[in-house]
């Protein structure tokens, strides 16, 4: 009787894929299993008393959800929306966040040893919310980890 065996490459990489997209001349990378979907922007009903970065809220197949314009959270400007804009709707354990964003390039796949510790430094986003730099030959992805980004207290929008 053949005995079943099963090979594992103990020299395998585990790799990770990000989903690229851009805000102003800057390109950042999530983990593409946090994205449900890509939508185009339409414009989301505006909601009082909350932080500007906040545009309102969208109704997605009878969920009401949040729409964050990582533009003006991260300080980069006034936002304008053209065709290229898009709003990605990100899935946390259920819980559902529409992020703006200038535009979506392409998912990278990056090993770990792509990945690189973010320089410290005072910029609009908080080094705790980054996993790091992702360097793929002349392009560099600033590598966002945006649950905890979303989770964060100014945020709050995931318990």
């Amino acid at each position: 009787m053949q005995e079943n065996t099963l090979e594992i490459d103990k020299t395998a990489v585990v790799t990770q894929e990000f989903l690229a997209f851009t805000l102003g001349d800057e390109e950042y990378g999530i983990d593409i299993l946090k994205v449900q979907e890509l939508r185009g922007y339409e414009p989301p009903t505006r909601i009082a008393n909350v932080p500007n970065f906040i545009k309102g809220v969208i109704n997605l197949r009878g969920l009401i959800i949040p729409i964050v314009d990582m533009r003006l959270k991260f300080g980069l400007g006034d936002a304008s929306y053209e065709d290229t804009t898009v709003v990605v709707i990100l899935n946390f354990h259920g819980r559902i966040v529409g992020m703006v964003v200038d535009s979506v390039s392409d998912v990278t796949t990056l090993a770990p040893d792509q990945i690189r510790p973010a320089p410290a430094m005072t910029s609009s986003l908080d080094e705790e919310y980054l996993i790091g730099l992702g360097a793929l030959d002349e392009r560099m992805l600033i590598l966002i980890d945006i649950e905890k980004l979303m989770a964060s207290d100014e945020m709050g929008l995931v318990d």
